[in-house]
């Protein structure tokens, strides 16, 4: 037999659930307005002490109307924020399940998509499958089943706001991690990510993607074309991201690749190249873009990953040089539409001939003395101190230095043509470094 007590906190239960039933929409807003206020932070247990052992009621009731009225847009914040109140409480795992029994996740899901919902409510809906995701593995897979990956990769790739963007990364580095069934679709999910056109989504998926590829193991095919073609991106903090990433991507199985997509970037292809010269011709306004052209924007990030990688790993260098890196180089440094890659090809050459001796000779042969001369002046600037014969002589070099024809390394005789000593070569060999770290900026 309960208590007069309990028979009147009952009784108040009784009411306020008929007074939520049959209010109009203005009406719910404000009873949700001060259910947010009183009860937001409180554990499962205090909110069944402020609902007498009912609040399970309040959240079927506040769930329905998310259903009802969720492709409208109209008023989802405050649903949501309630809803995130007994999702997040301690000792909350019953209202988690009742929230998922009605298709929760799946309308969390929807609402990503619906383009007439605000960002800031789609922000609402990320945090509960942020909240719903930490709960453990098989709430991850929920999430991952229900099409989950790509509704946020895509949500990801449209939203407009760094800060929601910013919580849709952490969703999606906690379903990489503790989800073995699904973590391949995340790690999918990213590559697919980095062509879009919104570069805070490039730079994001590129962080995400060096956790998730640590966690994977094994490589996808995929994941070299994009991440190269991310390299021709005007934004210098999502090209930093792209050349960390293939810091960590040498040491997979797609080394090889990887190198090889790097040394054909640094000679754009003639295709290109040609139709911007045929856009010049008719239109003179081109010249002010040409700095900005996709390719050779690759060209110098192509360039200057490459000398990163080269003074980071002195087998990886030698792998360069079988590639016909040198010649290639050269070639950069000969492109006068775009100051930039000769500027990177330039200080990246001046360290593989520190490095190899008989590149040392290879590229004297190949620009010949004067040329050459002004290159051990000052690398980084011979960009400005070349005339168009000069820079056609680097364009169309002949240098063919490889790996074999440079099996005798002397590593003592780094600062050879310099006649300076250990400390200069150690701050050349920084330069590319500096470059790469100002990029995150």
């Amino acid at each position: 037999m309960t208590s007069i007590k309990e028979q009147a906190a009952i009784s108040r239960l009784l009411s306020f659930l008929q007074e939520w039933d049959n209010a109009g929409k203005g009406l719910r807003t404000q009873i949700l307005t001060t259910f947010i206020e009183t009860n937001e932070g409180k554990t499962g247990p205090e909110l069944e002490l402020e609902f007498s052992q009912g609040a399970s009621l309040f959240l079927i009731r506040v769930t329905t109307w998310l259903r009802i009225i969720y492709m409208t847009g109209l008023e989802l914040g405050k649903i949501l924020r309630s809803i995130g109140i007994f999702l997040s409480a301690v000792s909350s795992n019953r209202y988690l399940i009742e929230f998922l029994e009605i298709g929760g996740v799946l309308t969390l899901l929807e609402i990503l998509g619906l383009e007439k919902i605000k960002e800031e409510d789609k922000k609402e809906s990320i945090k509960l499958l942020q909240i719903i995701a930490n709960t453990g593995r098989k709430y991850k897979e929920l999430i991952c089943e229900s099409y989950g990956v790509r509704a946020i990769a895509e949500f990801l790739a449209k939203s407009k706001s760094e800060e929601t963007q910013e919580e849709v990364q952490v969703l999606l580095d906690t379903l990489v991690h503790g989800n073995p069934k699904y973590q391949n679709q995340v790690y999918k999910g990213l590559i697919a990510l980095l062509p879009c056109g919104s570069p805070k989504a490039q730079q994001l998926a590129l962080q995400t993607l060096k956790t998730a590829q640590s966690i994977v193991g094994a490589t996808h095919p995929s994941i070299v074309d994009c991440v190269l073609g991310v390299l021709s991106t005007v934004h210098l903090e999502v090209q930093y991201e792209a050349i960390e990433l293939i810091k960590d991507l040498i040491h997979y199985d797609v080394r090889m690749p990887l190198l090889k997509g790097l040394v054909a970037l640094l000679i754009p292809p003639v295709k290109e190249t040609s139709k911007l010269q045929a856009r010049i011709f008719s239109d003179s306004s081109i010249l002010q873009i040409t700095t900005q052209l996709p390719v050779f924007l690759q060209q110098a990030a192509a360039a200057k990953t490459i000398g990163i990688l080269a003074r980071n790993d002195l087998n990886l260098a030698e792998e360069l040089l079988h590639l016909r890196v040198i010649h290639s180089l050269m070639s950069a440094m000969g492109n006068t539409d775009h100051s930039n890659s000769q500027r990177l090809a330039s200080l990246t050459l001046e360290y593989f001939v520190q490095m190899f001796p008989l590149v040392e000779e290879h590229v004297r042969k190949s620009m010949g003395e004067e040329l050459y001369q002004l290159f051990l002046s000052n690398a980084e600037i011979l960009y400005t101190k070349i005339d168009s014969i000069q820079a056609d002589i680097l364009a169309a070099n002949k240098a063919n230095v490889t790996r074999d024809s440079c099996d005798c390394i002397n590593k003592s005789s780094i600062s050879f043509f310099t006649g300076s000593d250990d400390s200069n070569q150690t701050g050349f060999i920084s330069d590319l470094e500096k470059i790469h770290s100002e990029s995150k900026e």
